[in-house]
């Protein structure tokens, strides 16, 4: 035990923000050959017992920590909640849209673990010339229906593409499910394709409204509070839990490991391959803001607003 106890001392760590939190960098059996040089023996299920007899366990470093907090944080999040339940109840569609991390397509090592009968192999250096392009996964999730649709491009995540996307989900899923729906709410965080601040994702939402001829509502989530978007914890994790450790060949094999993802609560995925090519660096039209049929709200008109179809 004195032997544990000055190993740990050595190698371990505390948080200052928290008086008691500790943790060290070794595994179980580097500490078990350590005490074993050390003249005390001791086995990998003996040295586990210890660790957890003073509170040193096997974790994980989890992004919970905020960047900051925004003062109009909780009444956005009291909006949404709002809005959420008044479209819900109305039988109108609400999704949830962002785009997951982009992944490289081509001979690159990837997280995770498969079950092979033969080694994997990949190259030794992520260099995006040694591929075929960067996947672009764009994602929507229906919260109503517990359904998500992934759309993949290997052109460039612009406003364009959102809307694209969306558009595609409507013709071949909204449509049906929501056959006599009027309006669309959309819950997005602020920045990127999709961002609060720039008139191109404005105008691409109102070009969006008059193809779908409906009415569409834009709330966007507080800064710093994009993981409290639905598609973040309802989706993107069990796609992430599907893909695990598959090399990305081809855009071909991503779909067909995307379309696995499931959970227990009744999770559906269907994935497509969006073929467009889309330019970044657009900007909205000249006389876009003197024309536009944007109809922002009363209350905090930054992240809440309507995009019309001319016919209303």
């Amino acid at each position: 035990m004195v032997n544990f106890l000055a190993l740990l001392a050595e190698f371990t760590a505390g948080d200052p923000m928290r008086e008691g939190v500790l943790w060290t960098n070794l595994s179980r059996c580097e500490i078990s050959r350590r005490l074993r040089e050390m003249g005390t023996p001791a086995s990998r299920h003996t040295v586990r017992k210890l660790l957890r007899k003073h509170g040193l366990g096997q974790r994980k470093a989890r992004k919970k920590k905020s960047m900051g907090a925004h003062p109009d944080r909780n009444a956005q999040f009291e909006n949404i909640a709002r809005l959420k339940a008044e479209y819900l109840a109305a039988g109108e569609p609400v999704i949830s849209i962002d785009t997951k991390k982009k992944e490289l397509i081509g001979d690159f090592a990837r997280e995770g673990h498969t079950h092979t009968q033969a080694p994997v192999e990949t190259l030794d250096h992520d260099f995006p010339s040694a591929g075929q392009g960067k996947l672009i996964p764009h994602g929507i999730y229906d919260v109503a229906r517990n359904e998500g649709t992934i759309h993949l491009n290997t052109s460039h995540d612009t406003s364009e593409l959102c809307c694209d996307s969306i558009a595609l989900w409507w013709q071949r899923q909204g449509r049906e499910h929501y056959p006599h729906a009027k309006r669309l709410l959309i819950l997005c965080d602020g920045g990127g394709s999709n961002a609060a601040n720039r008139h191109v994702f404005k105008e691409a939402v109102q070009a969006l409204a008059e193809c779908l001829g409906l009415e569409i509502r834009i709330a966007h989530y507080p800064p710093y509070c994009s993981k409290h978007n639905p598609i973040e914890h309802r989706l993107f994790p069990h796609i992430t839990r599907a893909c695990q450790g598959v090399v990305f060949h081809t855009l071909d094999i991503a779909k067909q490991f995307m379309e696995k993802a499931k959970t227990t609560t009744g999770l559906k995925v269907t994935v497509d391959i969006l073929t467009g090519i889309y330019e970044t660096g657009k900007k909205c039209a000249a006389d876009f803001i003197q024309n536009m049929r944007i109809v922002f709200d009363d209350f905090l008109p930054r992240w809440n607003y309507r995009a019309l179809p001319q016919s209303r």
